[in-house]
C-alpha cells in the first residue's frame, strides 16, 4: 500500500532562490552527475541532486532544514562536470545565503545585505558614528589632522604641534573604540547564538544514521572539537574537494583560505594583547599596583615600536591575510561563469576583507610617513569596514564560520559524517 506524500510548493521560494543565486536550477533533468562526482557527499541520501529536486518543486521547509547545504564546500566539482549546465554548486551557496539572511533575528540585516543599495544604510552606521566623533575632536584639537603627544602622568594622549600622528588621539580608544565595539561584538554574539539556536532546532527533524559498530552517540562537544581540530585548523574538507584532475587555482583555494584564517587568528591576537594591556594596567592602577600596572600597559601601548614582537606578529598576519586574498581573489574572477558564478554575497565579502587589510596596512604606512590628511581618512575608513565586518556577520557570507561549523558537528553527532579520526 502506498504512503501519500502532500506537495505544498512554494514559488515565491523558487524565485528568491533563483534571486540569489539559483536562476539556473530549472535546467536540471535529474541524471545525478552532481552527487556521483562530489568528494564530500555521503553515500546514504547524497547531495547535491536531492536539493535540486527539492528547489524546482519549491519545498522550502524541506531546504532550510538541510544540513547537507552546510556539509558542501562550494569545490564546484558538480557544476563543473553538470551535462546541463544548471550548477548545483550554485544552489546550495543561494540556499547558504537565504540562510544567511534568516537565521538571525532581525531580517532586515539581512534583506539589506543581499544588495548594493542595501548596504548604503547599513555602511551609513558607522560612516555617520565615527563621523560625528570626527568632527568633535576636530573641534577640541582644533585640528581635522591633528598631531599628538602622549602624557605618561595621565596616560591620554594631548594635542600639540609638530606631534606624531596618534590614532588613538583622534579616536579615543577609551571613549570611541573599545566601548562601540565591545557593543558590537555583543551584539553580534547575540545575533549568533540566536541563529545557531534557530539552525539546531530545525536539524531535529533531521533522520537519524545507525551505524554498525557504533557503541555511543558522542556528546555535541566532543564532536565540536573534532571539528575544529580536522576541518577548521587542518581544513580536511577543503583539501578532499581536490581530486587529481583539480587545476591549480582549485589547488590554491584551500591553501589560500587556510592562509586568511590564520591571519584573523593573528590579527585576534595583537588585538586581544592590546585590550588586555590597556585595561589590564589600567585595572592594575586602580587597585593601587601602579609599578606593574604600567608595565602593562607599555605592553598594550599604541602606537607600537615597528620591531615590537606584537607588531611583528600583526605584519604577519598582514601578510598572510594579502596572500590569502589575492589566491581566492584570483580563483574567483577566473571562474567559467558558464559552470560557476559569483554572486553578490561572494563579492561583497572579498571586497570588504580587501578594504579592512588594505587600509589598515595604509594606515600604518601613512603614519609612519607622517602623512597625517591621509592617515586619519584611510584609518576612519578602516573602521568603517571592521564596524561592517563584525556587526553584521551572522547575516553574512563568512557567518559560516559559525553555523558551517555547528553543522558538521552536529553531523558528526548523528552519525551523517564520520569524526575526522574515523575517515
Amino acid at each position: 500500500m502506498s504512503n501519500t506524500v502532500k506537495v505544498q510548493p512554494d514559488l515565491k521560494f523558487v524565485k528568491e532562490l533563483q534571486a540569489v543565486g539559483g536562476d539556473s536550477l530549472k535546467k536540471c533533468y535529474q541524471c545525478a552527475t552532481c552527487s556521483v562526482v562530489c568528494p564530500l557527499s555521503p553515500a546514504d541520501s547524497p547531495y547535491p541532486r536531492k536539493e535540486m529536486v527539492w528547489a524546482q518543486w519549491g519545498l522550502k521547509d524541506r531546504l532550510v532544514n538541510d544540513i547537507d547545504i552546510w556539509l558542501c564546500h562550494n569545490c564546484g566539482t558538480c557544476s563543473n562536470l553538470c551535462p546541463r549546465g544548471a550548477k548545483p554548486g550554485d544552489l546550495l551557496s543561494a540556499l547558504r545565503n537565504m540562510a544567511y539572511r534568516n537565521l538571525a533575528p532581525l531580517p532586515i540585516i539581512g534583506k539589506l545585505m543581499s544588495s548594493s543599495s542595501g548596504m548604503l544604510p547599513l555602511a551609513a552606521i558607522p560612516a555617520i558614528i565615527y563621523g560625528v566623533i570626527w568632527v568633535i575632536m576636530a573641534g577640541v584639537t582644533g585640528s581635522a589632522f591633528p598631531t599628538f603627544e602622549f602624557d605618561h602622568a595621565t596616560h591620554a594622549w594631548k594635542a600639540v604641534e609638530d606631534g606624531v600622528i596618534a590614532f588613538g588621539g583622534l579616536f579615543p580608544g577609551d571613549y570611541t573604540i573599545d566601548p562601540i565595539f565591545g557593543a558590537v561584538f555583543l551584539f553580534m554574539l547575540w545575533g549568533f547564538y540566536a541563529g545557531v539556536r534557530n539552525m539546531l532546532k530545525a536539524f531535529d527533524a533531521q533522520p537519524k544514521t545507525f551505524i554498525v559498530g557504533r557503541k555511543e552517540e558522542p556528546c555535541f562537544i566532543s564532536c565540536l572539537i573534532d571539528t575544529v581540530k580536522y576541518e577548521i585548523l587542518q581544513h580536511t574538507q577543503f583539501n578532499d574537494c581536490n581530486d587529481e584532475d583539480a587545476d591549480e587555482l582549485d589547488a590554491k583555494r584551500a591553501g589560500g583560505h587556510k592562509m586568511l584564517m590564520y591571519a584573523f587568528i593573528c590579527l585576534m591576537v595583537v588585538t586581544g594583547v592590546v585590550a588586555t594591556g590597556h585595561w589590564g594596567g589600567w585595572f592594575l592602577r586602580k587597585i593601587g599596583v601602579e609599578g606593574l600596572g604600567n608595565i602593562v600597559s607599555a605592553i598594550g601601548h599604541t602606537p607600537m615600536p615597528l620591531w615590537s614582537p606584537v607588531k611583528l606578529l600583526a605584519y604577519v598576519g598582514a601578510g598572510l591575510g594579502v596572500y590569502g586574498l589575492m589566491a581566492l581573489t584570483k580563483r574567483r574572477v577566473n571562474l567559467d561563469q558558464a559552470k560557476q558564478s559569483s554572486s553578490w554575497y561572494d563579492w561583497y565579502l572579498l571586497t570588504l576583507i580587501w578594504t579592512i587589510f588594505l587600509t589598515g596596512i595604509g594606515a600604518l604606512v601613512f603614519r609612519v610617513l607622517g602623512v597625517a590628511v591621509l592617515a586619519y581618512p584611510v584609518y576612519y575608513v578602516h573602521l568603517i569596514g571592521v564596524f561592517m565586518l563584525l556587526a553584521y556577520l551572522p547575516w553574512s557570507k563568512l557567518g559560516h564560520l559559525v553555523y558551517r561549523t555547528v553543522a558538521l558537528s552536529y553531523a558528526k553527532k548523528i552519525g551523517r559524517i564520520p569524526m575526522g579520526a574515523d575517515k
